[in-house]
Protein backbone atom coordinates (compact mmCIF):
# COMPACT_ATOMS: atom_id res chain seq x y z
CA UNK A 1 0.00 0.00 0.00
CA UNK A 2 1.33 3.43 -0.92
CA UNK A 3 1.39 6.38 1.44
CA UNK A 4 -1.14 9.21 1.33
CA UNK A 5 0.43 12.54 0.40
CA UNK A 6 -0.51 15.18 2.98
CA UNK A 7 0.57 18.78 2.44
CA UNK A 8 0.98 20.75 5.66
CA UNK A 9 2.86 23.68 7.15
CA UNK A 10 2.80 24.50 10.89
CA UNK A 11 1.97 28.10 10.00
CA UNK A 12 -1.42 26.96 8.63
CA UNK A 13 -2.42 27.74 12.22
CA UNK A 14 -2.22 31.54 12.58
CA UNK A 15 -2.65 31.32 16.34
CA UNK A 16 -6.03 32.91 16.97
CA UNK A 17 -7.22 33.09 20.57
CA UNK A 18 -9.44 30.19 21.72
CA UNK A 19 -13.10 31.04 21.22
CA UNK A 20 -12.53 33.12 18.07
CA UNK A 21 -15.36 32.73 15.56
CA UNK A 22 -12.90 31.09 13.18
CA UNK A 23 -11.57 27.89 14.84
CA UNK A 24 -7.95 28.30 13.80
CA UNK A 25 -6.72 25.67 16.24
CA UNK A 26 -8.29 22.89 14.17
CA UNK A 27 -5.29 22.89 11.80
CA UNK A 28 -2.79 22.05 14.52
CA UNK A 29 -5.11 19.56 16.22
CA UNK A 30 -5.79 17.79 12.91
CA UNK A 31 -2.11 17.08 12.45
CA UNK A 32 -1.78 15.89 16.06
CA UNK A 33 -4.58 13.43 15.36
CA UNK A 34 -2.80 12.17 12.24
CA UNK A 35 -0.02 11.09 14.61
CA UNK A 36 -2.22 9.90 17.48
CA UNK A 37 -4.41 7.69 15.30
CA UNK A 38 -1.50 6.08 13.45
CA UNK A 39 -2.38 7.57 10.08
CA UNK A 40 1.12 9.05 10.19
CA UNK A 41 2.43 5.56 9.38
CA UNK A 42 0.54 5.63 6.06
CA UNK A 43 1.31 9.24 5.16
CA UNK A 44 4.03 11.12 3.34
CA UNK A 45 4.29 14.79 4.29
CA UNK A 46 5.08 17.71 2.03
CA UNK A 47 5.75 21.28 3.17
CA UNK A 48 4.86 24.22 0.90
CA UNK A 49 6.53 27.59 0.76
CA UNK A 50 4.49 30.81 0.45
CA UNK A 51 2.74 31.29 -2.89
CA UNK A 52 4.37 34.11 -4.91
CA UNK A 53 2.35 37.15 -5.87
CA UNK A 54 2.30 36.13 -9.55
CA UNK A 55 0.49 32.91 -8.65
CA UNK A 56 -2.06 34.73 -6.53
CA UNK A 57 -2.69 37.22 -9.31
CA UNK A 58 -3.88 34.34 -11.50
CA UNK A 59 -7.17 34.59 -9.59
CA UNK A 60 -7.08 37.91 -7.74
CA UNK A 61 -6.66 41.57 -8.57
CA UNK A 62 -2.96 42.39 -8.16
CA UNK A 63 -3.62 45.41 -5.96
CA UNK A 64 -5.51 43.19 -3.47
CA UNK A 65 -2.71 40.60 -3.55
CA UNK A 66 -0.21 43.34 -2.73
CA UNK A 67 -2.41 44.59 0.13
CA UNK A 68 -2.50 41.13 1.73
CA UNK A 69 1.25 40.58 1.36
CA UNK A 70 1.94 44.03 2.84
CA UNK A 71 -0.66 43.46 5.61
CA UNK A 72 -2.40 46.62 4.47
CA UNK A 73 -5.91 45.36 3.71
CA UNK A 74 -8.59 48.07 4.09
CA UNK A 75 -10.65 47.69 7.29
CA UNK A 76 -13.87 47.29 5.31
CA UNK A 77 -12.47 44.24 3.51
CA UNK A 78 -11.04 42.85 6.75
CA UNK A 79 -14.56 43.02 8.21
CA UNK A 80 -15.88 41.05 5.25
CA UNK A 81 -13.12 38.48 5.72
CA UNK A 82 -13.90 38.23 9.42
CA UNK A 83 -10.48 38.90 10.91
CA UNK A 84 -7.54 41.28 10.58
CA UNK A 85 -4.92 40.41 7.97
CA UNK A 86 -1.72 40.58 10.01
CA UNK A 87 1.62 38.93 9.23
CA UNK A 88 0.54 35.49 10.45
CA UNK A 89 -2.74 35.57 8.53
CA UNK A 90 -1.01 36.81 5.38
CA UNK A 91 1.61 34.05 5.58
CA UNK A 92 -1.03 31.44 6.32
CA UNK A 93 -3.07 32.45 3.25
CA UNK A 94 -0.02 32.24 0.99
CA UNK A 95 1.08 28.89 2.42
CA UNK A 96 -2.40 27.33 2.19
CA UNK A 97 -2.69 28.43 -1.44
CA UNK A 98 0.71 27.00 -2.32
CA UNK A 99 -0.32 23.85 -0.44
CA UNK A 100 -3.30 23.39 -2.73
CA UNK A 101 -1.06 23.86 -5.77
CA UNK A 102 1.36 21.29 -4.34
CA UNK A 103 -1.44 18.81 -3.57
CA UNK A 104 -2.76 19.20 -7.12
CA UNK A 105 0.64 18.51 -8.67
CA UNK A 106 1.12 15.43 -6.47
CA UNK A 107 -2.37 14.20 -7.35
CA UNK A 108 -1.65 14.58 -11.05
CA UNK A 109 1.37 12.33 -10.56
CA UNK A 110 0.11 9.87 -7.93
CA UNK A 111 -3.68 9.99 -8.23
CA UNK A 112 -4.65 11.49 -4.87
CA UNK A 113 -3.35 14.02 -2.34
CA UNK A 114 -4.71 16.11 0.53
CA UNK A 115 -3.94 19.63 1.64
CA UNK A 116 -4.38 20.05 5.40
CA UNK A 117 -5.92 23.48 4.77
CA UNK A 118 -7.50 25.20 1.77
CA UNK A 119 -11.00 25.40 0.43
CA UNK A 120 -11.20 29.18 0.89
CA UNK A 121 -14.03 29.42 -1.59
CA UNK A 122 -15.59 32.76 -0.61
CA UNK A 123 -12.58 34.85 -1.66
CA UNK A 124 -13.49 36.72 -4.83
CA UNK A 125 -11.34 38.24 -7.54
CA UNK A 126 -11.25 41.68 -5.92
CA UNK A 127 -11.14 40.75 -2.23
CA UNK A 128 -11.50 38.17 0.49
CA UNK A 129 -14.71 37.37 2.37
CA UNK A 130 -16.25 34.81 4.72
CA UNK A 131 -13.03 33.77 6.56
CA UNK A 132 -11.28 33.40 3.18
CA UNK A 133 -8.29 35.57 2.22
CA UNK A 134 -7.16 33.97 -1.05
CA UNK A 135 -9.15 31.47 -3.12
CA UNK A 136 -6.59 28.67 -3.18
CA UNK A 137 -8.52 26.36 -5.52
CA UNK A 138 -9.17 29.13 -8.07
CA UNK A 139 -5.50 30.13 -7.97
CA UNK A 140 -4.35 26.53 -8.41
CA UNK A 141 -6.82 25.76 -11.20
CA UNK A 142 -5.84 28.83 -13.21
CA UNK A 143 -2.13 28.26 -12.61
CA UNK A 144 -2.19 24.60 -13.68
CA UNK A 145 -4.10 25.44 -16.85
CA UNK A 146 -1.82 28.37 -17.69
CA UNK A 147 1.26 26.19 -17.17
CA UNK A 148 -0.16 23.40 -19.34
CA UNK A 149 -0.19 20.90 -16.45
CA UNK A 150 -3.93 20.31 -16.88
CA UNK A 151 -6.33 21.05 -19.71
CA UNK A 152 -9.66 20.74 -17.87
CA UNK A 153 -10.30 21.01 -14.14
CA UNK A 154 -13.39 20.09 -12.14
CA UNK A 155 -14.16 21.67 -8.75
CA UNK A 156 -16.53 19.60 -6.58
CA UNK A 157 -17.43 21.73 -3.57
CA UNK A 158 -19.37 19.93 -0.81
CA UNK A 159 -18.79 22.54 1.89
CA UNK A 160 -22.14 23.55 3.39
CA UNK A 161 -21.76 27.08 1.99
CA UNK A 162 -21.93 27.83 -1.71
CA UNK A 163 -18.57 28.25 -3.44
CA UNK A 164 -19.46 31.74 -4.60
CA UNK A 165 -15.94 33.09 -4.94
CA UNK A 166 -14.79 30.12 -6.99
CA UNK A 167 -17.83 30.47 -9.24
CA UNK A 168 -17.17 34.18 -9.70
CA UNK A 169 -13.46 33.83 -10.48
CA UNK A 170 -13.77 30.79 -12.73
CA UNK A 171 -17.04 31.67 -14.42
CA UNK A 172 -16.71 31.92 -18.17
CA UNK A 173 -13.61 29.73 -18.31
CA UNK A 174 -14.62 26.64 -20.33
CA UNK A 175 -11.61 24.76 -18.98
CA UNK A 176 -12.93 24.89 -15.39
CA UNK A 177 -16.25 23.40 -14.29
CA UNK A 178 -17.50 24.47 -10.85
CA UNK A 179 -19.97 22.34 -8.90
CA UNK A 180 -21.42 23.30 -5.52
CA UNK A 181 -23.83 21.33 -3.32
CA UNK A 182 -24.74 23.45 -0.31
CA UNK A 183 -27.42 24.55 2.13
CA UNK A 184 -29.83 26.79 0.26
CA UNK A 185 -30.51 29.22 3.10
CA UNK A 186 -26.95 29.54 4.34
CA UNK A 187 -24.19 32.10 3.69
CA UNK A 188 -23.64 33.80 1.30
CA UNK A 189 -26.98 35.54 0.99
CA UNK A 190 -26.17 36.43 -2.61
CA UNK A 191 -25.10 33.29 -4.46
CA UNK A 192 -23.06 33.19 -7.67
CA UNK A 193 -23.85 30.84 -10.55
CA UNK A 194 -21.65 27.76 -10.56
CA UNK A 195 -21.78 25.49 -13.61
CA UNK A 196 -23.86 23.16 -11.42
CA UNK A 197 -25.54 24.26 -8.18
CA UNK A 198 -27.53 21.97 -5.90
CA UNK A 199 -29.28 23.86 -3.08
CA UNK A 200 -30.33 21.63 -0.17
CA UNK A 201 -33.10 22.24 2.37
CA UNK A 202 -32.28 22.75 6.04
CA UNK A 203 -31.89 19.65 8.18
CA UNK A 204 -31.24 17.12 5.42
CA UNK A 205 -29.86 13.89 6.88
CA UNK A 206 -27.47 11.20 5.65
CA UNK A 207 -29.71 9.11 3.40
CA UNK A 208 -31.25 11.99 1.46
CA UNK A 209 -27.90 13.75 1.18
CA UNK A 210 -26.12 10.68 -0.16
CA UNK A 211 -28.94 9.94 -2.58
CA UNK A 212 -28.56 13.46 -3.98
CA UNK A 213 -24.78 13.03 -4.18
CA UNK A 214 -25.19 9.78 -6.11
CA UNK A 215 -27.31 11.67 -8.62
CA UNK A 216 -24.88 14.60 -8.78
CA UNK A 217 -21.55 12.84 -9.31
CA UNK A 218 -22.28 11.56 -12.85
CA UNK A 219 -23.49 15.05 -13.79
CA UNK A 220 -20.12 16.53 -12.86
CA UNK A 221 -18.38 14.74 -15.74
CA UNK A 222 -21.22 14.75 -18.25
CA UNK A 223 -19.65 16.06 -21.49
CA UNK A 224 -16.63 17.18 -19.46
CA UNK A 225 -13.54 15.03 -19.03
CA UNK A 226 -11.38 16.58 -16.27
CA UNK A 227 -7.68 15.98 -15.90
CA UNK A 228 -7.98 16.78 -12.19
CA UNK A 229 -10.68 17.20 -9.54
CA UNK A 230 -10.42 19.61 -6.63
CA UNK A 231 -12.61 18.25 -3.84
CA UNK A 232 -13.65 20.69 -1.13
CA UNK A 233 -14.45 18.32 1.74
CA UNK A 234 -15.83 20.87 4.20
CA UNK A 235 -17.25 19.19 7.31
CA UNK A 236 -19.75 21.95 8.07
CA UNK A 237 -22.70 19.86 6.76
CA UNK A 238 -22.33 18.01 10.10
CA UNK A 239 -25.33 18.05 12.44
CA UNK A 240 -23.28 19.68 15.23
CA UNK A 241 -21.68 22.41 13.14
CA UNK A 242 -22.29 25.95 14.43
CA UNK A 243 -22.75 27.40 10.94
CA UNK A 244 -24.13 24.41 9.06
CA UNK A 245 -27.95 24.04 8.86
CA UNK A 246 -27.62 20.45 7.54
CA UNK A 247 -27.64 17.28 9.67
CA UNK A 248 -25.01 14.78 8.53
CA UNK A 249 -23.51 12.37 11.04
CA UNK A 250 -19.85 11.33 11.25
CA UNK A 251 -20.79 8.20 9.30
CA UNK A 252 -22.56 10.37 6.72
CA UNK A 253 -19.44 12.48 6.21
CA UNK A 254 -17.30 9.35 5.86
CA UNK A 255 -19.66 7.85 3.31
CA UNK A 256 -19.79 11.15 1.42
CA UNK A 257 -15.99 11.22 1.16
CA UNK A 258 -15.87 7.55 0.21
CA UNK A 259 -18.34 8.04 -2.63
CA UNK A 260 -16.47 11.05 -4.00
CA UNK A 261 -13.04 9.41 -3.91
CA UNK A 262 -14.41 6.12 -5.24
CA UNK A 263 -16.30 7.74 -8.12
CA UNK A 264 -13.32 9.63 -9.49
CA UNK A 265 -10.51 7.22 -8.68
CA UNK A 266 -12.43 4.30 -10.25
CA UNK A 267 -12.34 6.38 -13.43
CA UNK A 268 -8.62 7.11 -12.99
CA UNK A 269 -9.27 10.84 -12.45
CA UNK A 270 -6.81 12.42 -9.98
CA UNK A 271 -8.26 14.07 -6.86
CA UNK A 272 -6.72 16.87 -4.79
CA UNK A 273 -8.70 17.32 -1.57
CA UNK A 274 -8.85 20.47 0.57
CA UNK A 275 -10.44 20.48 4.00
CA UNK A 276 -12.80 23.45 3.65
CA UNK A 277 -15.05 24.70 6.43
CA UNK A 278 -15.99 23.37 9.83
CA UNK A 279 -17.03 25.46 12.81
CA UNK A 280 -17.16 24.42 16.45
CA UNK A 281 -15.74 25.59 19.76
CA UNK A 282 -14.86 21.93 20.39
CA UNK A 283 -11.62 21.90 18.42
CA UNK A 284 -10.94 18.20 19.03
CA UNK A 285 -14.34 17.09 17.74
CA UNK A 286 -13.98 19.38 14.73
CA UNK A 287 -10.49 18.14 13.87
CA UNK A 288 -11.73 14.55 14.11
CA UNK A 289 -14.35 15.32 11.47
CA UNK A 290 -11.65 16.67 9.15
CA UNK A 291 -9.53 13.57 9.89
CA UNK A 292 -12.29 11.48 8.30
CA UNK A 293 -11.34 12.90 4.89
CA UNK A 294 -7.69 11.91 5.34
CA UNK A 295 -8.56 8.42 6.61
CA UNK A 296 -10.93 7.90 3.68
CA UNK A 297 -8.47 9.25 1.12
CA UNK A 298 -5.86 6.78 2.39
CA UNK A 299 -8.18 3.95 1.27
CA UNK A 300 -7.80 5.08 -2.34
CA UNK A 301 -4.05 5.60 -2.61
Amino acid sequence: MSDLAIVHAPAYDAGFAPGHRFPMGKYSRLMELVTETGLVNRAQFHVPGPAPADWLAMAHRRSYVDQVIACNVPPLIEREIGFAVDERVSLRARLATAGTVMAARIALQDGIACNAAGGSHHARRDQGAGFCTFNDVAVAANLLIADGEAGRILVVDLDVHQGDGTAEICGGNPCIRTVSMHAEKNYPARKQASNIDVALPDGIRDDAYLETLDWLLPQTIDRFAPDLVFYNAGVDPHEDDRLGRLSLSDDGLRERDRRVFSFFRSRNIPVAAVIGGGYSHDIDALARRHLITFETAAEYV
